[in-house]
C-alpha cells in the first residue's frame, strides 16, 4: 500500500494502482490514492516516495483519530463549533471580495503634497520619545597639523568652504560621517563619537551649528549638530513618510470598501433582493407603547 509511487503529471503510478485504491481507513473515513497524489512532491522516486507515502498516511490516520475523539468529547458544543466555522468561512469570503474591490479600484500613488497635508493636520499625533539630530562628524589622527584649518572650513556655511572641507577629508582618508540630510537618533549619532552612553550628553544639543570636539587615545573628532528635535517635539516628516503612506492607503481602502457596500445595498433594494422591516417594527412598537 505504502509502496505506491504517487507522482503527478509526467510521473506514473504502478499499473496495478488506480485512483480509487484505498490506502487507509479510520471508521467510515477512507484515504484513497487520489487524495494523496496531489500532495506528493515533484521528482520524488524510489525509496523516497515510499517513505513519503508512509508519512502522509500516518499523519492522516492520527488526524482522523483525534477528530473522532474530539467529536465524542465535544459533541455538546458541536453547534457552537459549526457557528464558528461558518463565521470564519463568511469572513474569509468577504475578505477576498473586499480585496478584489481594492485591487481593482484603489490608487496607491500618494503625492508629496498629500503626505505633507496629512502631516500638518495630524502633527500633534506624532511625538518623539527621544531626541533626533542632523549633523556631521569627522574623525582624524591626533596631531594633525592643519586641524585648525579643518575646523574653520567645517563651521563655514559657504558651498566653496564645505567642498574644501570634504576634499581635505577625502585626501587624508579621514572618516567622515554625514547625517546632514537625514534625522538620526541622538544616541546613534553618539555611537560615532568616543562618548559613554551611560553619561548624559544633552548639553551638546544646545550648541547647534557649532563645531564641537572630542578625543580618545588615538583620534581627534570634530562634530557639528545642525538641527535638533527633542523628546516631545513632533516627529520630523522625513521619518514619517512610510507611516503616512500606510495610513492614507488604509483610508482609501476603507473608502473603496464602503463605496462598494453602498452600491450593493442600493442595487439590492432596487432589484427587490433586499427588504427592510426594521423601521416598520420600530413604528409598531412605538404605537403600542403610546397605547
Amino acid at each position: 500500500m505504502a509502496g505506491a509511487l504517487l507522482l503527478a503529471g509526467c510521473r506514473e503510478l504502478p499499473r496495478y494502482f488506480v485512483s480509487d485504491t484505498t490506502l487507509a481507513e479510520v471508521g467510515s473515513r477512507k484515504l484513497r490514492v487520489r487524495d494523496v497524489q496531489p500532495a506528493v512532491p515533484q521528482g520524488i522516486t524510489g525509496d523516497d516516495s515510499v517513505a513519503y507515502v508512509r508519512m502522509f498516511v500516518d499523519r492522516w490516520v492520527r488526524k482522523q483519530l483525534k477528530l473522532q475523539e474530539a467529536e465524542v468529547l465535544f459533541s455538546a458544543s458541536e453547534e457552537d463549533i459549526d457557528r464558528q466555522v461558518e463565521a470564519y468561512r463568511q469572513a474569509l469570503l468577504i475578505r477576498k471580495l473586499e480585496q478584489q474591490y481594492v485591487d481593482r479600484s484603489i490608487d496607491t500613488v500618494f503625492t508629496d503634497e498629500e503626505i505633507a497635508a496629512y502631516y500638518q493636520a495630524h502633527k500633534s499625533d506624532f511625538k518623539l520619545d527621544r531626541p533626533v539630530v542632523k549633523g556631521v562628524i569627522v574623525r582624524f589622527q591626533e596631531g594633525y597639523r592643519q586641524a585648525g584649518k579643518l575646523k574653520t572650513l567645517m563651521k563655514a556655511t559657504g558651498n566653496v568652504q564645505q567642498q574644501a572641507f570634504r576634499d581635505i577629508c577625502e585626501k587624508n582618508n579621514f572618516t567622515l560621517t554625514d547625517f546632514q540630510d537625514q534625522w538620526v537618533d541622538f544616541s546613534e549619532f553618539l555611537n560615532y563619537l568616543p562618548a559613554l552612553q551611560s553619561q548624559n550628553h544633552n548639553s551638546m544639543l544646545g550648541s547647534v551649528a557649532t563645531v564641537q570636539e572630542m578625543r580618545d587615545n588615538k583620534s581627534h573628532y570634530f562634530f557639528r549638530i545642525d538641527a535638533v528635535r527633542r523628546e516631545g517635539d513632533p516627529i520630523p516628516l522625513e521619518r514619517l513618510r512610510t507611516t503616512i503612506r500606510r495610513i492614507l492607503f488604509n483610508q482609501r481602502q476603507g473608502e473603496v470598501i464602503r463605496r462598494h457596500e453602498e452600491e450593493l445595498l442600493t442595487r439590492g433594494l432596487e432589484e427587490n433582493k433586499v427588504r427592510l422591516f426594521v423601521d416598520e417594527e420600530i413604528r409598531r412598537d412605538s404605537t403600542e407603547l403610546k397605547k
